[in-house]
């Protein structure tokens, strides 16, 4: 919105030519997001308990450490949708086309998160929303997301996937692409949420790999280091760098409140829409499968929990003390910031192997 209203005006002021610049405005959109949260966040999070008498319901087969935070306030992730919203409208040019269904995925996952969020609450109990009905929600907003991104891709990538590690190797799916980029943006979802189980476990992974896709949208958006990288050239997708920066000021300032030991927690109201977010991005870009290497901490996650019911049901045995993976470890003994910094570790690490796949081709 900036961009539209002060550019016009940079032929009399030159400093308004600052906002042409994705550098410039990924910036401002990590600040104000950031501010917006940490001005916000202390009377949010008293109007949440004021809300919630209880917090967020506790499970009786968790960890025996988990009764010690009953009484913590849900829905966090309200305050991370408003700044990323608010800072990703001001500062993303209006008139870009990746902006609306990236936005659609990030509202409407979060609007999803928050029924659930509210039918525990109401409840007292761990069980919202059934995955069913959550997961049938979430497969119908992507499919048609997913026909927007076909429609607005150059002719030659439309329909594929690019292969990581591979010059210009693309992978021709056909119609079946609609139906796994739905799979990658409904994955992406449910792995995030799945990660959320330790205070700061989930936020700062997300702030990780979307500190990757700001360099990811960036080079994709520009025809020069496109070519020079030899990944696929997608115009106005650069664009996606600043919302990735609002997604993590936004992330940075809920983070402010969420360290251990947590003020608040981010719920399914953010964590669906975080992990949605990731997910149409990475789609946007055609880089599916470089998400699963960034994000692999959720891949992880989500592989112990598969694992886990799989076994269970077929032998009657579990692989692990308890999934998902993070919730073992505390089983053993671990300490929680013992385990929530050493998979911030593992983070960092899958990130920068991820971002390698930009120059091994």
């Amino acid at each position: 919105m900036l961009s539209d209203i002060l550019v016009p005006l940079s032929d009399q002021y030159q400093i308004f030519n600052l906002f042409n610049y994705i550098t410039f405005r990924t910036g401002g959109a990590v600040l104000t997001a950031l501010l917006f949260s940490l001005i916000l966040g202390t009377p949010f999070i008293a109007w949440l308990k004021s809300r919630q008498a209880e917090g967020q319901p506790i499970r009786d087969d968790g960890p025996d450490t988990h009764f010690a935070k009953k009484g913590t306030p849900t829905m966090g992730g309200l305050l991370i949708l408003s700044s990323l919203v608010i800072s990703a409208l001001l500062w993303v040019p209006l008139g870009n086309p990746y902006l609306w269904p990236v936005l659609a995925v990030i509202v409407s996952f979060g609007s999803i998160g928050l029924v659930d969020d509210w039918m525990k609450l109401s409840k007292n109990t761990s069980r919202g929303l059934s995955g069913k009905r959550k997961l049938l929600l979430q497969l119908v907003i992507c499919i048609f997301v997913s026909m927007f991104f076909v429609e607005l891709s150059p002719e030659e990538l439309r329909y594929s996937v690019a292969v990581p590690f591979f010059k210009e190797q693309l992978l021709p799916l056909g119609l079946f692409y609609i139906l796994f980029t739905s799979f990658v943006i409904v994955g992406a979802s449910h792995a995030v949420n799945l990660t959320d189980g330790l205070d700061g476990l989930a936020i700062v992974p997300v702030i990780i790999v979307a500190s990757c896709f700001v360099l990811i949208t960036y080079l994709s958006g520009n025809i020069n280091f496109a070519s020079y990288l030899q990944i696929s050239y997608i115009p106005g997708v650069g664009d996606l760098a600043t919302l990735c920066g609002a997604l993590i000021g936004a992330s940075l300032g809920f983070l402010w409140f969420n360290a251990p030991p947590a003020k608040v927690f981010m719920g399914d109201t953010g964590s669906l829409a975080l992990g949605g977010a990731l997910g149409a991005i990475s789609v946007a870009t055609r880089h599916e499968f470089v998400l699963a290497i960034a994000g692999g901490l959720f891949v992880l996650e989500t592989v112990s929990v598969i694992l886990q019911v799989a076994s269970f049901r077929l032998f009657g045995k579990r692989i692990f003390l308890m999934a998902p993976l993070h919730h073992h470890f505390e089983k053993k003994g671990w300490a929680e910031s013992t385990i929530v910094i050493r998979f911030w570790i593992i983070s960092v690490v899958l990130a920068l192997i991820s971002l390698s796949t930009l120059k091994l081709r």
